[in-house]
């Protein structure tokens, strides 16, 4: 009887372990991608290069592990203006140079996200359409980033960067998009 009760405590400890080991498993992979709608990450664009432009740039969870990036911008030049994530997460220079080159980690050719062949990095995010009131927007969705679980695709710690012109989508390495006139560093 002794027995019989010892093996079955020790096959409900051991359960248990498996248990809450799944469970933690569980929790840890859910901090990194977030629970769907949550903001998962953001910056705060600010002027460089003697603009006035503001902004903001939301990375929220989605479902099946995506993330949508949704950028704001307020006084800004009217038009087509370039926006990239740029590999450092600095923008202390006044020209937004700090921020260094565009974020590349799987060494692909500069393009357009969502191209056919899918040649594009995924530091470019494409044009922002600016009206005449200095407001425009932009809006990703994609299962290609993360925010917060490490490795290469992770989007923090780097920068979003507005440019004052348009991507032309070919140039390389950077789309031949004009001088930085906007910089936020993207947190946690």
């Amino acid at each position: 009887m002794r027995r019989l009760f010892a093996d079955r405590l020790v096959f409900a400890t051991a359960a248990i372990v498996i248990l809450m080991s799944a469970l933690f498993a569980f929790l840890r992979a859910r901090s990194a991608h977030g629970y769907e709608g949550q903001t998962v990450a953001t910056a705060n664009i600010e002027p460089r290069s003697g603009s006035k432009l503001e902004g903001k740039a939301t990375f929220t969870a989605g479902a099946g592990g995506a993330i949508t990036l949704r950028i704001e911008l307020s006084d800004a030049p009217p038009g087509e203006l370039a926006v990239h994530i740029h590999d450092k997460g600095d923008c202390s220079s006044p020209d937004g140079k700090s921020a260094g080159e565009h974020w590349n980690p799987t060494h692909s050719e500069h393009g357009k996200w969502g191209a056919a062949g899918n040649r594009h990095h995924l530091g470019d995010l494409g044009n922002i359409r600016v009206g005449l009131d200095g407001k425009g927007s932009l809006t990703l969705d994609t299962t290609r980033w993360t925010a917060g679980a490490g490795g290469k695709n992770d989007v923090i710690g780097h920068s979003i960067v507005v440019h004052a012109g348009p991507d032309d989508f070919k140039t390389q390495p950077s789309g031949n998009s004009g001088s930085r006139i906007g910089c936020g560093v993207i947190t946690r």
